[in-house]
């Protein structure tokens, strides 16, 4: 890219637990040719990930930064919850000499997309009703984690809160799911909602379930996925129908708690790999398996968000709200 006048460019950056994404943005547009991602495991933290994405761009000096990580974050500091990274906001200022610095959670910066992707980016996984333009909407985050947060239009702009709920119990309905309770727990030290909606997750419960039917193995996510699209593993079978349903209990009480009327929009790479197996096993039948409110679970529509880059466009426009008019 042709080098450009100081304070022409934002940067943001997506830092999932395994992957980071980084781009250059001009206001809240996303400039695409610029995206990189870099592998987590090569460098020592995010400011040589920085250092090296804006020496390939020609050192472009940045009016602002925004970076949205898969972890807490409180007071300008992010602690990655599955990625031995610190991000705060004077480090990023630093690498990017920028003088307006936001550090987000990752599913906050979703939740700052809502409304700016492209309509081919949307798909739908199960029907509702359509929500006015201030409905509260949720994200929901399955990846190398597991997270949500809610998204509100307020009267000041729009809200998006964090939240770590895939450190949460898992919630227990069957003998089979308090037995791969008491396993998480004795394996892992804590049955949580992450340690099965995950990338992880899915090998943990395979795991679990291949030891328990007496023949132990171990296996990858992909490999899970491959025996899947194969038709030959009773043990992969069985692992997505328990995945599919856990998912399903648990969209019903996230929904249940926020109310999103505008929709719920699953996002990650693994909400995208299980996406083909979820009517086949019935997510929304488990999601809407809430008793007397059974009939009340239909009014929350489900969409599966397709662009792998929707955190930087949220990024850039949470940004471009906070920068100098």
């Amino acid at each position: 890219m042709a080098k450009a006048p100081a304070n022409t460019y934002s940067l943001l950056a997506d830092i999932g637990g395994t992957n980071t994404r980084v781009a250059l943005a001009r206001g809240t547009e996303l400039l695409p040719e610029t995206i990189r991602r870099y592998r987590n495991a090569d460098y020592p933290g995010l400011e040589t990930v920085l250092s090296a994405f804006l020496a390939e761009e020609g050192n472009p000096d940045c009016v602002g930064a925004c970076v949205a990580a898969a972890g807490p974050v409180r007071d300008g500091v992010a602690n990655l919850t599955n990625l031995d990274w610190t991000i705060d906001a004077a480090t990023v200022a630093r690498a990017a000499h920028a003088e307006t610095v936001a550090v987000l959670n990752d599913l906050q910066a979703q939740g700052h997309a809502l409304g700016h992707l492209d309509a081919g980016a949307l798909t739908t996984l199960v029907e509702g009703p359509e929500g006015g333009p201030q409905a509260t909407r949720l994200v929901i985050g399955l990846g190398t984690g597991f997270n949500c947060a809610p998204v509100y239009e307020a009267p000041g702009g729009r809200f998006v809160p964090p939240a770590e709920a895939g450190h949460a119990n898992l919630p227990i309905r069957t003998e089979e799911e308090l037995e791969l309770c008491r396993e998480l727990e004795t394996v892992h030290g804590f049955p949580s909602v992450e340690e099965v909606l995950s990338g992880r997750g899915l090998v943990h419960t395979y795991s679990w379930l291949a030891r328990r039917g007496g023949q132990p193995r171990e296996v990858s996510s992909a490999e899970v996925f491959a025996a899947l699209e194969a038709g030959n593993d009773p043990v992969a079978e069985e692992t997505m129908r328990l995945f599919v349903k856990i998912l399903g209990t648990v969209t019903g009480n996230l929904s249940l708690i926020h109310l999103p009327f505008g929709g719920i929009f699953l996002i990650g790479g693994m909400a995208r790999a299980v996406t083909p197996w979820l009517g086949r096993f019935g997510y929304a039948e488990a999601m809407r398996d809430k008793g007397r409110f059974a009939g009340f679970m239909k009014n929350f529509a489900v969409h599966v968000i397709e662009d792998d880059y929707a955190a930087l466009t949220g990024c850039a426009h949470h940004l471009a709200a906070r920068l100098p008019r």
